[in-house]
């Protein structure tokens, strides 16, 4: 059986699990065999996913270096962080603001325990184990209230991590929770995954690939998007696929994106 020495005590390294997953395809090296199957043969239904979840990556990062820049943002809240790998979100704030600071949430041991020992002496970000779909729990969490003043804008990072909640009412509680916690100024950034249009060959044998996992991908209409941000101001240019959303230069084309890109404002009360 294998057992790397990193992996934390107790962890189940034969389930596999969607952030080890993302890992692999990315070009990670913390995953175990039981994730890399699950994402050899979702790759093998849908040659191009290793693609998209580097645009993925890419809109993050525009997102943030957006949100850090232009919307001036100190604070972010990165909820299902995932494994870190290079660009991360607490890396392209220090370019920005070095005293920005960054708090990353995860549900998975391996992606928690590994942000925490990249971060180890970092005074300005930290890794906790939390569930995003417990905003009230992260936002007590004693690090994060450490870290980070609520009664400040902070910006929330949901990046391919909403459709792993399988229920709407439940994403949705997590954008209205969000909503009526934070301060206003406050954003979120969402990328979520959508077969919106004739979707890709193999999107949908992927996702019952993917559906192995801990957590299964459930596909959203850009209307249901739409519809749980009430309260939330959309930044332009609105909800698009990733590419579309404030492309860089440098940014490689990209055919069709299975999947939608946006970042949200909340307003100041009338």
């Amino acid at each position: 059986m294998e057992r790397p020495g990193w992996a934390p005590p107790g962890v189940d390294i034969t389930t596999p699990t969607s952030s080890r997953i993302y890992d692999y395809m990315l070009g990670g090296s913390h995953n175990f065999a039981a994730d890399r199957a699950v994402a050899e043969q979702a790759i093998a239904a849908m040659p191009h996913l290793p693609a998209v979840l580097r645009e993925n990556r890419r809109f993050l990062g525009r997102a943030v270096r957006h949100l850090a820049g232009e919307a001036g943002i100190d604070q972010f809240l990165d909820l299902g962080s995932g494994i870190p790998t290079a660009g991360n979100v607490h890396e392209i704030t220090a370019g920005i603001n070095p005293e920005a600071r960054v708090v990353h949430v995860d549900i998975d041991p391996v992606a928690v325990a590994h942000s925490q020992a990249i971060l180890t002496g970092h005074p300005y970000a930290a890794a906790v184990a939390g569930d995003l779909r417990r905003v009230g729990d992260v936002l007590a969490h004693p690090v994060v209230a450490d870290l980070l003043d609520l009664d400040r804008p902070v910006a929330v990072l949901l990046v391919a991590a909403l459709h792993f909640v399988p229920d709407d009412a439940t994403a949705g509680a997590v954008l209205a929770d969000l909503r009526d916690a934070l301060a206003p100024g406050s954003h979120v950034a969402v990328s979520h995954a959508s077969d919106d249009g004739r979707p890709p060959a193999g999107l949908r044998d992927a996702q019952s690939i993917y559906a192995r996992a801990d957590s299964a991908v459930t596909m959203r209409s850009r209307e249901t998007l739409d519809a749980m941000l009430r309260g939330w101001e959309l930044v332009p240019p609105g909800i698009v696929a990733c590419p579309a959303w404030r492309p860089e230069p440098d940014d490689p084309p990209s055919a069709h994106f299975p999947g939608y890109g946006l970042v949200a404002r909340l307003p100041h009360p009338a």
